[in-house]
């Protein structure tokens, strides 16, 4: 097999290929993304509608972009169709599509996450006072930009600028969030709807069960929301309620920045994690009724913990260790 190296193409050119679009790009860049994160290793099959939920796209750019991320070797065809990974950990920082500028931007990327929640950036802004502000180079400033909108708290203007979307910024508000979900999760498993898909479960738990394991101490704080918050929204697609998996997505959409101060400390953060791992073994055993109360047990704590006015297990600051 030749080296990932002697796959790469051109960007201008592979841009200019019919059925590259920007999007398909920026799809495939936040598949490397997922991918560098730890979350799949080599040989674990890709599925396209998980994909397409966890990046909030439809299916069509993520088939798209796994296709494009196939040339360049990161994933192989599987034997049934679709796509299994062909390449992990640093071998990905040497793709074309992958955000290599990713390691140079996440103190930023944290920064304006923290003037956005702290009322210091307006609600409009444009690219040259973002560029001004931050000292950011044009393809910086273009990937934190791509980032932010895919995470969905920022839009573009038609013309001219950005747009920052609302956010949860008060502690009242982000204790509110917790009793919606206390209300909405454990219920969802209850839902006569309930049909457990199997396979996006497992995957999420082997992600859970690897921070557990150690990589928690590796990744940062947006890197374990978006895990995290994946667990429960993979649960919650089980219920197949649209009321129910709507009104997740958006909380989650909403709480992100206010999470990434109201993190827990690590040794913390493992046991819920674990909890996680737990939930999805009795989900996975047909354990519901366990399954739902153990959920209201697990939101009850992280919740008290983490809107405790004092907090003595949270990391506003936190980031990786080692």
């Amino acid at each position: 097999m030749n080296p990932p190296t002697a796959r790469k193409r051109n960007t201008d050119e592979a841009a200019a290929e019919p059925g590259v679009t920007p999007l398909t790009r920026q799809t495939a860049a936040r598949i490397v993304e997922h991918l560098s994160a730890g979350s799949l290793p080599a040989g674990a099959r890709l599925v396209e509608r998980n994909l397409a939920e966890l990046l909030k796209v439809s299916r069509s750019p993520v088939r798209q972009a796994l296709r494009l991320l196939a040339d360049e070797g990161v994933v192989v065809p599987a034997e049934r169709g679709g796509f299994t990974v062909a390449l992990t950990g640093d071998a990905l920082s040497r793709v074309t599509t992958a955000p290599h500028l990713e390691s140079d931007t996440e103190e930023t990327y944290l920064r304006i996450a923290a003037d956005r929640l702290d009322g210091h950036l307006p609600d409009r802004v444009t690219e040259n006072a973002l560029a001004r502000r931050y000292d950011l180079q044009p393809g910086q400033l273009a990937h934190l930009l791509r980032r932010i909108a895919v995470e969905g708290w920022i839009e573009r203007l038609p013309g001219y600028g950005w747009e920052f979307q609302p956010m949860l910024t008060s502690m009242d508000r982000y204790e509110d969030s917790y009793r919606f979900r206390l209300t909405i999760e454990p219920a969802a498993i209850l839902e006569p709807g309930f049909v457990l898909d199997r396979e996006a479960l497992e995957s999420v738990r082997a992600q859970q069960q690897r921070l557990v394991d150690g990589e928690i101490w590796t990744i940062g704080n947006a890197q374990l929301y978006d895990l995290n918050s994946r667990f429960h929204e993979v649960v919650m697609a089980c219920s197949h309620n649209s009321f129910f998996i709507d009104g997740l997505r958006r909380i989650d959409r909403l709480r992100r920045l206010i999470e990434y101060r109201r993190s827990l400390k690590r040794d913390r953060a493992i046991t819920r994690c674990a909890e996680h791992v737990q939930l999805a073994d009795l989900l996975l055993a047909g354990k519901r009724a366990e399954a739902a109360e153990f959920l209201r047990e697990h939101l009850t704590t992280v919740g008290r913990e983490k809107t405790a006015k004092d907090a003595p297990g949270r990391a506003d600051a936190e980031g990786p260790r080692g």
